[in-house]
């Protein structure tokens, strides 16, 4: 199992329209792709000491296969929605992990 997360900071002015976007908007359409099994939204608890609130969008794929097909055939797309409904007032980065079970 893979486990891809979207780690994203928003402006803090900006977080219930981010909420409400990435639930309606974002993660249904990541999910259409049919490429993962599960996905989560997560907020962060933990302070940085920095700027805007960090949130984690998590989605569960069965191979890296899936994964990679995702990245190639989907990912810039939904990027660019993400940059274009917030531009520069987030920061995000990605992370790819392997289950160990």
């Amino acid at each position: 199992m893979i486990l891809y997360t979207i780690t994203i900071n928003i402006d803090n002015e900006r977080e219930a329209e981010f909420v409400e976007w990435m639930k309606y908007e974002y993660l249904p359409r990541v999910m259409q792709t049919g490429l993962f099994f599960e996905k989560r939204f997560f907020r962060l608890l933990q302070e940085d000491n920095g700027d805007g609130i960090n949130f984690s969008a998590q989605f569960f794929a069965e191979s890296m296969e899936d994964l990679e097909f995702y990245q190639k055939k989907y990912s810039a797309t939904l990027w660019d929605m993400l940059k274009e409904k917030f531009g520069s007032q987030f920061v995000s980065f990605r992370s790819v992990l392997e289950s160990v079970d």
